[in-house]
């Protein structure tokens, strides 16, 4: 595998990466899309995992899927919405960037959204901001902090922040599996759950076929 990204390692221990979809991303055709060049732990982690989950965390591919069902789920599709959101509320309160500083990675997690603040020529310097739907009444919703995107996965599995940083805690202080979206379809035409791959028992209720979705 050669050198591995020393972020994406401590990930590794806690995710094995045994369920990874395969994919091969052309990187040059993905930072030309988007404008700007992407961080290094980012890139790593889909060259290993390849596209797919961890756990109900999505983690947002830098150009449309081939896997049907996941075509419209990646970081150009999600953008307008996420910074429709930063201007709504504000950002993050004492941060003065726009809306065009913020580009997302991650999503699902109760509609919980996850993004990099472009506040820095070299994007391995990029903090992670997160929207929160579940939030306290008297804070705003956007919260920074101040590690890249693999750093901020592995630190809120490992409970090393003061709390939860998400609204949501399925993955706060405890691990979960990666599934890859190609082995999550398979899955379902199997019959199966497409998270755990167990039986389904509505299978027979809702058949999936090949032509689905």
């Amino acid at each position: 595998m050669g050198i591995i990204h020393p972020d994406l390692a401590v990930l590794l221990d806690l995710v094995p990466a045994d369920l990874a979809g395969g994919e091969r991303i052309d990187w040059a055709a993905a930072e030309a899309l988007l404008g700007t060049e992407l961080p290094s732990d980012y890139k790593a982690l889909l060259d290993t995992y390849g596209m797919g989950d961890i756990g109900e965390l999505v983690i947002l591919p830098p150009l449309p899927s081939d896997v049907r069902g996941w075509e419209g789920c990646h970081v150009g599709s999600m953008t307008a919405g996420l910074r429709r959101l930063w201007d709504e509320d504000g950002g993050v309160p004492g941060v003065t960037l726009g809306a065009g500083a913020v580009l997302p990675w991650g999503s699902g997690m109760n509609a919980n959204e996850m993004a990099w603040l472009m506040n820095d020529p070299d994007p391995d310097k990029w903090p992670v901001v997160a929207w929160r739907r579940q939030h306290s009444w008297n804070e705003s919703p956007w919260a920074l902090f101040d590690c890249g995107m693999v750093q901020f996965i592995t630190r809120m599995m490992l409970g090393r922040f003061d709390a939860c940083p998400l609204g949501d805690a399925s993955l706060w202080n405890q691990t979960d599996t990666f599934v890859s979206w190609r082995e999550q379809r398979r899955r379902l035409l199997a019959g199966l759950d497409p998270e755990t791959g167990e039986p389904n028992p509505y299978a027979d209720m809702f058949p999936i076929t090949e032509d689905w979705p």
